[in-house]
C-alpha cells in the first residue's frame, strides 16, 4: 500500500510527543511522509528516537514551539487545558485533534484489529504484529508500550492489516471502527471516567456496535466482566462473536498451560475448529498464555492461518516492561512489569511465584499510580501484595491528577498482610533501592511494579546488589 496522510495530519503538532501512545501515531506519521513536530517535558530515548526519523521534537511546553504552519495539534487525555502549545493553538484556530482520532485516520485505509480490554492489551497487540509480521504480512501497527528498542511501539507497514491497542481509559475507543476487534476482560477501573460497571460495560458495548458490519469480536469467556459484555451482545445478526478460554463453552478452548524452561515461557494448547494446535508463549503465567489465543482467534477472525500464525507466535520474545528482564546480581534476578491494578498484580506475582527457584523470596518495589485509582483500589493493591514476600511501597505517582486529601500509599501498605517482613513506606527511591537490595539475597526475584517511572529502579537496585555500598535504610 503506497502511504496516506490525510491533509489535516500532513504537519501534525504533538504535544507530549515521547509519550507511549502519543510516539507511535508520531512515528507511523513521519514514515507515511508528514512533517511531524512536537513537545515533550524531557528528553528521553523515545524523543531521541523521533528525531533519528526526521521529526522535530522540542523539550518544555511553549507557544513559541508550535509551528504557525502546523496543520493541527494532537494532543491526549494528559493534556491540560492550560498547556501553553494547546492555548496557542485554539487562538490561532488550529484543528486540535485527540490521539485516538488521529489513530483512527491511519486506520482507516487498512483492514484494523483494535484490542481492548482492562489488562493485557499492551501484550495482546505486540503479540499479534509480531506474529504477523513474522509471517511476512508487513502490518503496520500501534502499541501502549515498546517491543525492544526505543520507538519500536509502531510501525508503518504496506501490508493491509493494522493491529492497534484500544484505550477505553476515556472512551477513546469509540473512534474506531475495526474489522476485528478484541476484548480480554472488563473491570472497573479509570474511576475518573467510569463511576459504576454499568457504565463501563455500555462503553464497551459501543466499542463493539462500532466493528464493522459482518465484523467478529473476539472475547474472554473465562472472566466475569467479558461474559456479561457477550450477553449483552447476544443476537446481533451483522457482528460475529468468538469467545475463547477454558470455559466449556468456548469456541476457541484452552486445553493446557504447560511451563516451560526455567518456568518463565509456556506453551498453551488450544483446540480450534475442531483441531489441536500448540502456542509457545514466551512470559510466564496462565493469563499471558490467554493472551495469545486471543491473538491466535483474532488473527483467524481476520484470515490467518490457524497453524501459520501458532507458530508465528513463538516469535514474540516480551515487551518492555511486561515482566521484563532487567539483568541479574549477586544471584538476585530483577525484572520490572507495568502491572498496577490489583488484577494484573496479583497474575504478575502468581506467575513469578511459579517461576521462582526453590526457597527463592518475591521483594516488590511497588508505585501506584493515580490518586483516584489508590482511594478506589488501594487496599486491594496491598491484598493483591500479600502474595509477596516483602514490599517496598513507594508515594503514589500522579501521572495527571492532583493529589486528594488523605490519599497516599499508606492506604496500599496497610492492607498488605504478607509473610516475611511486610510491607514498608515512608522510603524515597533511594532509601528504596538501598533497602530492598539489603534484603535480597541469591535466589531472590526483585520485581520494580507500577505504571510511573518506578521503572527507572531497575539499573539502580542492580548496581547495588552488584556493589553494595551501605547498610539497609529502615522504613515505616
Amino acid at each position: 500500500m503506497t502511504p496516506a496522510v490525510p491533509a489535516t495530519l500532513e504537519r501534525p503538532h504533538f504535544i507530549g510527543i515521547g509519550g507511549a501512545g502519543m510516539s507511535g501515531i508520531a512515528k507511523i506519521l513521519t514514515l507515511r511522509g508528514a512533517r511531524v513536530a512536537g513537545s515533550d517535558a524531557r528528553e528521553s530515548e523515545t524523543t531521541a528516537a523521533l528525531r533519528a526519523l526526521g521529526a522535530t521534537v522540542r523539550v518544555g511546553h511553549d507557544a513559541a514551539h508550535l509551528d504557525e504552519r502546523a496543520s493541527c495539534v494532537v494532543v491526549s487525555s494528559a493534556i491540560r487545558d492550560g498547556n501553553p502549545e494547546l492555548v496557542a493553538a485554539r487562538g490561532r484556530g488550529i484543528p486540535v485533534l485527540h490521539r485516538s482520532e488521529a489513530l483512527a485516520a491511519l486506520m482507516a485505509d487498512r483492514r484494523a484489529i483494535a484490542v481492548a480490554g482492562t489488562h493485557g492489551k499492551t501484550t495482546t497487540t505486540s503479540m499479534l504484529a509480531v506474529a504477523l509480521r513474522t509471517l511476512g504480512l508487513r502490518p503496520s501497527y500501534a502499541i501502549g508500550g515498546d517491543l525492544d528498542t526505543p520507538a519500536s511501539n509502531a510501525e508503518h507497514g504496506e501490508g493491509e492489516l493494522f493491529v492497534a491497542e484500544a484505550d477505553e481509559s476515556d472512551r477513546s475507543f469509540h473512534r474506531y471502527a475495526p474489522e476485528v476487534a478484541i476484548v480480554l476482560n472488563v473491570e472497573l477501573d479509570h474511576h475518573a471516567t467510569y463511576a459504576s460497571m454499568d457504565e463501563l460495560h455500555a462503553s464497551f458495548e459501543t466499542f463493539a456496535e462500532r466493528i464493522q458490519p459482518g465484523g467478529t469480536l473476539v472475547v474472554n469467556a473465562d472472566q466475569e466482566g467479558a461474559r456479561k459484555l457477550t450477553a449483552r451482545l447476544l443476537g446481533r445478526e451483522d457482528l460475529r462473536l468468538v469467545t475463547y478460554g477454558e470455559a466449556d463453552d468456548a469456541d476457541v478452548r484452552v486445553l493446557a498451560v504447560t511451563p516451560t524452561g526455567t518456568g518463565l515461557s509456556s506453551e498453551v494448547t488450544v483446540e480450534l475448529d475442531g483441531r489441536r494446535l500448540t502456542v509457545p508463549v514466551s512470559v510466564p503465567g496462565r493469563h499471558y498464555a490467554h493472551n495469545a489465543v486471543a491473538a491466535l482467534a483474532a488473527g483467524v477472525a481476520a484470515g490467518v492461518d490457524a497453524t501459520e500464525l501458532a507458530r508465528a507466535l513463538a516469535s514474540y520474545t516480551g515487551v518492555r516492561r511486561r515482566l521484563q528482564p532487567k539483568g541479574e546480581a549477586g544471584g538476585v534476578r530483577v525484572i520490572d512489569t507495568y502491572a498496577h491494578h490489583p488484577t494484573e498484580m496479583a497474575a504478575d506475582l502468581a506467575a513469578l511465584r511459579a517461576a521462582a527457584s526453590d526457597g527463592g523470596r518475591i521483594l516488590v518495589v511497588f508505585q501506584p499510580h493515580l490518586f483516584s485509582r489508590t482511594r478506589e483500589l488501594g487496599a486491594e493493591m496491598g491484598r493483591a501484595l500479600t502474595a509477596a514476600d516483602a514490599s517496598v511501597i513507594l508515594d503514589v505517582y500522579p501521572a495527571r491528577e492532583d493529589p486528594i486529601p488523605g490519599v497516599t500509599s499508606r492506604i496500599v501498605a496497610d492492607a498488605v498482610q504478607g509473610p516475611g517482613t511486610g510491607a514498608h513506606t515512608g522510603l524515597d527511591r533511594d532509601a528504596a533501592v538501598r533497602l530492598v537490595a539489603g534484603m535480597a539475597r541469591p535466589g531472590d526475584l526483585v520485581l520494580t511494579m507500577g505504571a510511573g517511572d518506578v521503572t527507572d529502579l531497575g539499573p539502580e537496585i542492580l548496581a547495588h546488589l552488584a556493589a553494595p555500598s551501605s547498610p539497609p535504610a529502615q522504613g515505616g
